[in-house]
């Protein structure tokens, strides 16, 4: 199968770069890029996870609990709002990774490893990613791009790797709920975060709660749209949206999507 020899290539490109820092989330991508390292380099490795008021914090958990799985060093950075992106530019991302990459680059040279590595694979490149433009400035290494790994590879291998993040929904950092040009606010981060993890609770595995202010825009999959037709539903979601502190509760009719926020620009 194309990607058993994908894989295959996959530790043998690892191999080659002797000792790493990877820069991991506890996603799709990136454990299976650590089990991965983990098999080509044996100890020669580091995970190091970023705790920040945009970064849920149930997955810093989940991303800790995955590493003692696997067994390799582990470290946590803790990154503030920075103040290039507090007013939320169109290149938040951009700023945001030459930040948080120089940061670990820092730890890299002074522990004495080869490269920086993180889990964009080949699909990453025609969606709308500026933070991409910042990794290969720093000249961060994207093994699972580089071996032309897609999404649905990756699942499957992780899948065979009995990793059980194999059909865990995509996750992205909690900027990416608010519009472009609104300012960043802690307080936001958390109501968003209380927000989707209760919508988790009661059955929406991916979903996005957008802040627009004091509006919070349900985004479910399209297959879910027809369970949050449900006036019972409804209300309680509303009522629990509400004590969390938004004051107006809509549902998004095209359902979640990558990016949406990307649609302004586009357009």
């Amino acid at each position: 199968m194309i990607s058993k020899e994908k894989y295959r290539n996959l530790i043998d490109y690892l191999k080659k770069l002797d000792r790493v820092i990877l820069a991991f989330s506890g996603g799709v991508d990136s454990t299976f890029l650590l089990k991965a390292a983990k098999e080509a380099l044996g100890h020669n490795i580091k995970a190091v996870t970023v705790l920040s008021p945009y970064i849920p914090k149930w997955e810093v958990e989940e991303a800790k609990s995955l590493v003692e799985k696997i067994d390799v060093e582990y470290e946590i950075i803790e990154v503030p709002i920075i103040d290039e992106i507090k007013d939320n530019p169109e290149d938040r991302c951009y700023l945001c990774k030459k930040k948080i990459f120089t940061m670990i680059q820092s730890i890299a040279k002074e522990e004495g490893y080869s490269y920086v590595i993180d889990g964009t694979n080949f699909d990453d490149i025609g969606d709308y990613r500026p933070g991409l433009k910042a990794l290969r400035e720093l000249e961060v290494k994207s093994p699972l791009l580089e071996c032309k790994l897609t999404k649905e590879e990756i699942r499957s291998l992780s899948k065979e790797l009995g990793l059980g993040t194999w059909d865990k929904p995509p996750y992205a950092c909690l900027l990416t709920r608010i519009p472009y040009g609104n300012k960043l606010r802690v307080e936001d981060f958390e109501k968003i975060e209380e927000a989707e993890k209760y919508m988790m609770s009661i059955g929406f595995r991916a979903v996005r709660v957008r802040c627009h202010g004091n509006l919070a825009r349900i985004e479910v999959n399209k297959g879910d749209r027809k369970r949050l037709f449900n006036e019972k539903i409804l209300d309680e979601i509303s009522s629990k949206l509400k004590d969390i502190g938004f004051k107006y509760v809509t549902m998004d009719m095209e359902g979640y999507r990558v990016g949406s926020f990307n649609e302004a620009i586009s357009k």
